[in-house]
């Protein structure tokens, strides 16, 4: 997907646990988890909002659109690949 998570480097700058995270905003472990790791396949706009106000950030600082990344999506699902 070209859509990747940076919740951890968000995390790490804010000097914050995952657990933290969770506590605060109201969402389990296992579903920060989720995000963070770039498995979750979409995010609510409310869980989106609570995310960043507790972060202190916009959403372009957790979700960020990396085109390498959906060349290599394409690549591993059969999908044709425009040529370079």
């Amino acid at each position: 997907m070209a859509i990747r998570v940076t919740l951890d480097r968000v995390l790490l700058d804010r000097r914050m646990s995952l657990t933290e995270l969770g506590d605060r905003v109201g969402i389990t472990l296992a579903n920060l988890s989720i995000l963070k790791t770039g498995k979750a396949k979409a995010i609510r706009f409310s869980t989106l909002e609570a995310l960043c106000r507790e972060l202190n950030c916009q959403p372009g600082d957790i979700l960020v659109w990396d085109p390498d990344t959906a060349a290599e999506a394409d690549d591993d699902d059969g999908r044709a690949v425009a040529a370079e």
